[in-house]
């Protein structure tokens, strides 16, 4: 089997076990669009809350929103998602748990700003008997009822190895830098054991890290702009946590006026995509979201029925469901974010980028 043969059959594994997840997260919540269980209760209009953490990541409005509420709309046609985006204020978003909890619903999929402060929110809500979904980012403290996410140490794991691959493979030498996501969110505390288990290893110096206040792309910019000042050509490739804060290395890089290094990323945003097209970035991770965002709305469904999900592992003492998700690099970006119906070239491959999608023979 040739390797993107291989890569292939990898990619569609992924896809068939978390089918196979979903479908039996659904076929333990009952008929689909039920309204009334001996376990739940009347779900009649019943509510559930959706939580979701900042805007910098793009992923929450156009991704996470409308699966999450689309799932829902199939397990429940007459229930009511509430929606909120905290923005990353984390007393924002404990007041928005509040209003939720004051309007009577009867689960919280929550993915906190601040792992530690939204403790505060789940013991709020279990002391009112509602269930929460800890959902892409854990809450280590204060253990939710369940946990939904892609590995995020296996993410950090999976985008730093590559990177160090290629270094060697281009017989690089100087060093690296890292960039990890918020201070406040276990999940990049996460990445960053991944990011450290590859990198520690790998022979290229460690330069210089950072923890990115609230996964803010300017200030991964400003804090790379200043090793580049410092470094200047011993930096050999960067490590960024997510695709906003490899943007902004990204960034960094063109305004100082110097060649990119390769730069990883995480999340197959869009931009992220038309980057790795164009030559500017080395790679992200594909994490369909449709896979988390209907798991946890089955998750939600079933709760809200009065049972009990069994997690597949457990992290944090909380029972858990996490999946493994794919590099993309230039390699096989066609074939796992566009081929696959992730993306379309319609979309992605304009203007600047009609070139390259030529080139890797992206056509829409």
């Amino acid at each position: 089997m040739n390797r993107a043969q291989m890569r292939t059959s990898a990619f569609a594994a992924v896809a068939v076990l978390a089918g196979s997840v979903l479908a039996a997260c659904g076929s333990g919540s009952g008929s689909a669009g039920g309204t009334t269980t001996s376990g739940g209760g009347d779900l009649q209009n019943a509510k559930v809350a959706f939580l979701m953490p900042d805007l910098a990541s793009t992923r929450y409005e156009l991704q996470d929103k409308p699966l999450f509420e689309a799932r829902m709309k199939q397990l429940c046609p007459t229930c009511e998602v509430i929606y909120q985006n905290a923005d990353s204020d984390a007393a924002k978003q404990q007041q928005q748990a509040n209003s939720a909890l004051a309007q009577g619903v009867k689960a919280i999929v929550l993915d906190p700003v601040d792992s530690a402060a939204a403790a505060t929110i789940v013991k709020s809500a279990q002391s009112q008997q509602v269930p929460v979904i800890a959902y892409d980012r854990p809450i280590p403290a204060t253990p939710a009822d369940y946990y939904i996410s892609f590995d995020n140490e296996k993410i950090g794991q999976m985008i730093a190895q590559s990177l160090v691959d290629h270094l060697k493979k281009e017989k690089a030498e100087g060093g690296i830098l890292e960039v990890n996501g918020s201070p406040t969110d276990a999940a990049a505390g996460l990445i960053k054991k991944g990011i450290h288990s590859a990198v520690d290893p790998s022979g290229f110096k460690l330069l210089a890290e950072y923890d990115t206040p609230d996964w803010q792309p300017e200030k991964a910019q400003t804090w790379v702009s200043g090793q580049i000042t410092q470094f200047k050509d011993q930096i050999v490739g960067v490590v960024a946590a997510n695709d906003g804060t490899g943007g902004g290395a990204i960034a960094a890089f063109k305004a100082a006026g110097v060649k990119v290094p390769p730069i990883t990323g995480n999340d197959a945003e869009p931009a992220a995509a038309q980057r790795i097209i164009a030559g500017d970035q080395y790679n992200t991770i594909s994490k369909p979201i449709k896979i988390v965002a209907e798991a946890s709305a089955n998750v939600a469904w079933e709760f809200m029925q009065g049972k009990k999900p069994a997690g597949k592992t457990t992290l944090y003492n909380t029972p858990s469901e996490l999946f493994t998700p794919t590099v993309v690099t230039k390699d096989n970006i066609k074939e796992v974010l566009f081929d696959s119906g992730i993306m379309k070239a319609a979309e992605i491959c304009t203007g600047e980028y009609a070139k390259g999608c030529a080139e890797l023979g992206i056509n829409g």
